[in-house]
């Protein structure tokens, strides 16, 4: 049975290999086709120029384009302990991500403070808020619970694609077509005190759902402003990471429409 049941453990870590060969290049050569405006990165910024890292909030069911975007800074996530975390954690990882192994419903004491030392560390985190079985857009504590106990910031964000393939999951993960105008929307950093209450954290857990329901609204207005030619103010907010970040080479180049 020992024998067995090893096999079956090499089995699955070559079939997780294999996913996540075909998941990275499936990501890398879509990203970049996709043609980016962006508004709000004064806000990522501005966590760095204070000597602070960001703990990036978002949607479960925006983790492709998350992580194409996002690409190269180091950020360390939670992933799952089971088979599909070990393939998702493969292909993040070529990506220069790090990762933890645990979840909001198994491990999750263990992987947040896995994040905590990284914050300590020097290094940014990310939290699909509600991840990872939902409700979906339901904002988890484990967040508001991190930035509370290491002083960072949070750093709201939603992406939107004009044409895409929706998949029949929980979280409605979105997959953008090639070529798709993708817009995202950063929000204002939201601190929590360190000395924080209960009732003050559940305070900030829904001002951070508000905030993400804007942004969301506010990306699929930067869409609409893609068709009609022109921005909403009338100006061009396409702005090319690459120029705006030291280590901007790597990540997508924003596009003019």
């Amino acid at each position: 049975m020992a024998a067995a049941r090893l096999q079956l453990s090499r089995l699955r870590r070559l079939k997780a290999a294999m996913i996540a060969a075909l998941g990275f290049w499936f990501i890398a050569l879509l990203g970049r086709t996709l043609r980016w405006r962006v508004e709000g990165i004064d806000h990522f910024e501005s966590i760095l120029q204070s000597g602070h890292q960001p703990i990036f909030a978002f949607y479960h069911g925006r983790i492709l384009c998350g992580t194409y975007y996002w690409r190269q800074r180091g950020i360390v996530v939670i992933t799952s302990e089971h088979f599909d975390g070990e393939w998702i954690a493969r292909i993040i990882q070529r990506f220069g991500y790090g990762t933890v192994r645990g979840s909001t419903s198994r491990g999750a004491r263990r992987a947040i403070i896995q994040l905590k030392r990284a914050m300590a560390d020097g290094l940014p985190t990310a939290f699909t808020v509600d991840g990872p079985r939902g409700p979906a857009r339901h904002v988890q504590p484990g967040l508001v619970w991190l930035a509370s106990t290491t002083g960072q910031p949070i750093l709201p964000f939603h992406i939107e694609a004009a044409r895409y393939w929706t998949v029949g999951s929980w979280d409605r993960t979105q997959i953008p077509k090639p070529f798709s105008h993708v817009a995202i929307a950063i929000g204002a950093p939201l601190e929590v005190p360190t000395d924080a209450t209960e009732g003050m954290r559940e305070e900030k857990r829904q001002e951070l759902e508000r905030v993400l329901r804007a942004l969301s609204e506010r990306a699929s207005q930067m869409l609409k402003a893609c068709v009609a030619g022109e921005s909403p103010s009338g100006q061009d907010t396409s702005i090319a990471l690459s120029t705006s970040v030291p280590e901007g080479p790597a990540c997508p180049r924003s596009r003019e429409h």
